[in-house]
C-alpha cells in the first residue's frame, strides 16, 4: 500500500468565492482598462444609439473586452469571442455576457467608427489629469505599415492615364469613321463637338453613352447600314466599359499616383523592411504618432508617402481632440517645409524641426562648396547676394508658388551678369548665361531661427529624446505588438485599428507606471 498523500481534489466540489473579481490580481491590465472606460462619459456612446428595436449590449462593455484585447494581441473577432468565452478577465469586464465574433467585429467596425476618437480623447484627458502627460514636449514622427492587401494587384495613375488617352483617340477616330460613312460631318452630333474627343478631351464616359445612345437611334432607322452598325456595336460593347473603367478608377486614385485592387485606400510606398533590396513597392499606411513620455499624444493615418504633408493635417487632428497644440513640437528633417513652418509659427509652436540640410551644413564638404547659396553673403541694404568669387547677383524679379493645400510661397530670384571670365565659374554652374538662384526669405529666415533652436543644448537634447520617444513606440507596435500589417482594410477601419492599439499602448504604458510605483510586476 502506498504512503502517497494528494491535495483534495473533486471537481463537483464548489468553492468559494464565486466573484470572478477575486481571481484577478489587484494591479493587473484589466482593472486599469476597465477604470478608464467607466470614467468616459454615457453620452459619448448613448448619441450613437437612436433607440427601439431588439436590445444591444453595453457600448462600454464592448468597448472594454475589444480594447482589453487589444493590450492582449487579440485581434480577430472570433478570437475575442472565444476569450469572452473562456479567459476570467474577459469573463469579468463582460459580466459573463457572450457576444459572438459578429457582434465583435460589427461594433469594432460600424459603432467604433463614431466612437474611437472621442473615447481616445476622454482617457488622454484623464492622463494629463493624473499628470502622465503635461503637452510640452510633442515628439512627432511616421512609420509606413504594410496594408493587409495582396502586394501584386496594384493600379498606377501614369498607365490609367495612358491607356485613357489612347481609348479617347480611338473613339475620336472610330466617330469620325462614321461621319465619313454617312457624309453628315459634324451635322450627325449637335450636341458633341467631335474635335473634342481627341488628345486634349474632355470626354466622359455620361457624354459617350448620349452619343451611343444617339447611334442606336440611327440604328434603328437605317436597319440596314451595316458598317454603322459594327462600329457603334465596338463603341457600346469595348470602349465605354473600358472608359467608364477608368473613370472609376480616376476617382479612386483622387492625388495618388497608385492603389491597391484589394484595399483602395492603400497606397504603394516604399518601406525599411525591403528583405530583397530590390526597391519593392508596397501596399501601405503612413502612420503618423506624436508622443510624450512615451505616452501617445496623438495619432493619425495618412495616404501620401511622404511625411511632410501629413503634419499639418494631422497637427489640425490633435488640436480639434484636446483644443489646443502642445507648446513645442519636435521632428526631423523629413517636415521641414515652409509651410510647415509657417503653421507651427501662427499657432506660436516652439518648433525644434531640423531641415533637410541641416546634417550636411555642419559637415566639411558642404563648408567647402563653393555653390552653395548658404556659403554665400547678402547684402541687405543693396538686396543683393555675394558668391565665393566675389560676383554680386542682383534681384531679377519675384515668382510665386502654391502648394496642394493653397500656401502661397513667394520666390526671389536673383542672376549675376559676371560669371564671363570668373575662375571659379566651373565649380559654381554650368549655365552659359550666369547664375541664378531663386530663394524664399521666409524659408531662409524660419531655417536661421531653426538652426539656432536647435544648437541649444535644450534642442540638442530633444533631438536626442526624439529618437527615444518615437522610435520605441513603433518599435512597441511592430515588436510587441506585433503590427508588421494591419489587420483590417480600408483607411475608416485602419484608422479605427491605430486608435484601438494607441488607447492598448497608454493604458499599458499607465499599468507598467503604477506597477513601477509600488514595485510590482506588471500583471
Amino acid at each position: 500500500m502506498s504512503n502517497a498523500t494528494f491535495v483534495d481534489y473533486s471537481m463537483n466540489q464548489l468553492f468559494l468565492p464565486m466573484d470572478l473579481e477575486e481571481l484577478i490580481p489587484p494591479r493587473h491590465v484589466v482593472r486599469v482598462v476597465n477604470d478608464a472606460i467607466d470614467q468616459v462619459k454615457d453620452d459619448v456612446f448613448l448619441k450613437h444609439y437612436p433607440g427601439g428595436g431588439r436590445s444591444s449590449y453595453h457600448p462600454k462593455m464592448m468597448t472594454k473586452i475589444i480594447v482589453f484585447a487589444y493590450t492582449q494581441k487579440i485581434y480577430s473577432s472570433r478570437l475575442i469571442a472565444k476569450a469572452v468565452r473562456e479567459n476570467i478577465p474577459f469573463m469579468w469586464l463582460s459580466a459573463r455576457q457572450t457576444p459572438d465574433f459578429r457582434t465583435i467585429n460589427r461594433f469594432r467596425s460600424e459603432r467604433m467608427k463614431q466612437t474611437i476618437d472621442e473615447v481616445f480623447s476622454s482617457i488622454l484627458q484623464l492622463l494629463i489629469e493624473e499628470g502622465y502627460i503635461k503637452l510640452e514636449n510633442y515628439f512627432l514622427d511616421g512609420t509606413k505599415i504594410e496594408a493587409n492587401a495582396n502586394r501584386y494587384t496594384y493600379v498606377w495613375k501614369k498607365n490609367v492615364d495612358r491607356h485613357q488617352k489612347n481609348l479617347q483617340v480611338k473613339i475620336h477616330d472610330l466617330l469620325c469613321e462614321i461621319d465619313e460613312i454617312e457624309k453628315q460631318e459634324m451635322q450627325t452630333y449637335q450636341d458633341h463637338d467631335l474635335e473634342e474627343l481627341g488628345e486634349h478631351s474632355t470626354l466622359t464616359a455620361e457624354k459617350l453613352e448620349e452619343t451611343v445612345a444617339q447611334l442606336e437611334q440611327r440604328l434603328q432607322e437605317e436597319p440596314e447600314n451595316k458598317p454603322l452598325q459594327k462600329r457603334v456595336k465596338k463603341i457600346q460593347d469595348e470602349y465605354l466599359p473600358r472608359y467608364q473603367r477608368y473613370e472609376e478608377q480616376q476617382a479612386i486614385f483622387q492625388e495618388r499616383n497608385s492603389y491597391s485592387k484589394t484595399d483602395h485606400d492603400a497606397t504603394f510606398m516604399r518601406t525599411k523592411e525591403d528583405h530583397l533590396q530590390n526597391g519593392q513597392l508596397k501596399p501601405c499606411y503612413n502612420l503618423q504618432v506624436g508622443t510624450e513620455n512615451q505616452f501617445i499624444v496623438g495619432y493619425s493615418v495618412h495616404q501620401r508617402p511622404g511625411d511632410t504633408k501629413c503634419m499639418i493635417s494631422h497637427l489640425e487632428g490633435v488640436r480639434a481632440k484636446l483644443g489646443t497644440l502642445p507648446k513645442a513640437i519636435i521632428a526631423d528633417a523629413g517636415y521641414g517645409s515652409e509651410e510647415n513652418y509657417a503653421y507651427l509659427d501662427r499657432w506660436n509652436v516652439k518648433a525644434y524641426v531640423k531641415f533637410n540640410t541641416f546634417h550636411r551644413e555642419n559637415s566639411k564638404k558642404w563648408k567647402r562648396d563653393i555653390s552653395k547659396v548658404e556659403n554665400w553673403s547678402y547684402d541687405e541694404e543693396k538686396d543683393e547676394f555675394i558668391c565665393a568669387g566675389d560676383k554680386r547677383l542682383t534681384f531679377r524679379n519675384e515668382t510665386k508658388e502654391q502648394t496642394d493645400s493653397g500656401y502661397e510661397i513667394t520666390k526671389r530670384n536673383y542672376q549675376c551678369h559676371e560669371c564671363e571670365g570668373c575662375p571659379l565659374r566651373e565649380q559654381c554652374t554650368k549655365s552659359t548665361t550666369g547664375r541664378q538662384i531663386s530663394v524664399s526669405p521666409a524659408l531662409m529666415e524660419y531655417k536661421k531661427k531653426a538652426r539656432e533652436i536647435l544648437g541649444s543644448d535644450h534642442g540638442r537634447t530633444l533631438s536626442v529624446q526624439r529618437s527615444i520617444e518615437v522610435e520605441s513606440v513603433f518599435g512597441h507596435f511592430k515588436e510587441n505588438r506585433s503590427l508588421r500589417r494591419f489587420f483590417l482594410r480600408g483607411l475608416p477601419k485602419v484608422s479605427i485599428e491605430v486608435g484601438l492599439l494607441s488607447l492598448a499602448h497608454n493604458l499599458l504604458k499607465k499599468t507598467a507606471a503604477q506597477m513601477k510605483s509600488t514595485g510590482d510586476k506588471v500583471g
